[in-house]
């Protein structure tokens, strides 16, 4: 039977109220740079911001027409990635607390391109904010498995997508990929 664990946290996100919403995908321990430049442009084009984390170790099982979600682990073996996201909660509460925008933190389930695709579609997104993946032999392989999730996004649907480099660029010498 599946979890009845829902792919929102309490309370949902007011659809309503985040409509033109600016999007931001967001991941545990990632450089806030990300979610300061979707902050930047949610402020330029006077919208909302929705801050979303995508819980993988979760897929979305079906849809009430009332719009709850009912989600199951992909691995029953797995916890779920609650305290991912309470310091995900945490965080953007630190940085965003005083803004001046109105913001709320929302938690999807599955695949990362596609839940934010359909969030997208649903608060109807002029623009969808991302990070680069971190640099290194095991990011590379988990891309090379999972692909990107910006090259998706921007393969899958006709929002722009800003892509956010985390860190210092590579230098012209290094390679991006090592062997």
């Amino acid at each position: 039977m599946p979890d009845e664990r829902p792919n929102t946290t309490n309370p949902p996100l007011d659809i309503e109220a985040m409509q033109g919403a600016v999007i931001v995908g967001v991941i545990p321990d990632q450089s806030s740079r990300v979610l300061k430049e979707a902050a930047k442009y949610a402020g330029l084009l006077k919208a909302p911001l929705v801050v979303a984390h995508v819980d993988v170790t979760r897929f979305v099982t079906y849809e009430d027409p009332d719009g709850y979600v009912h989600t199951a682990p992909i691995d029953v073996n797995i916890a779920p990635g609650e305290t991912d996201f309470e310091a995900i909660e945490a965080g953007v509460a630190r940085m965003l607390d005083g803004s001046g925008l109105t913001w709320q933190v929302h938690e999807l389930v599955g695949d990362p391109a596609l839940a934010i695709k359909h969030l997208a579609d649903q608060v109807d997104a002029p623009l969808l904010v991302v990070g680069t993946r971190k640099r290194g032999l095991g990011e590379s392989i988990r891309e090379f498995f999972t692909g990107s999730v910006a090259a998706r996004l921007a393969h899958r649907q006709a929002r722009s997508v800003l892509v956010v480099p985390l860190g210092e660029p590579a230098g012209d010498e290094e390679e991006l990929w090592p062997a």
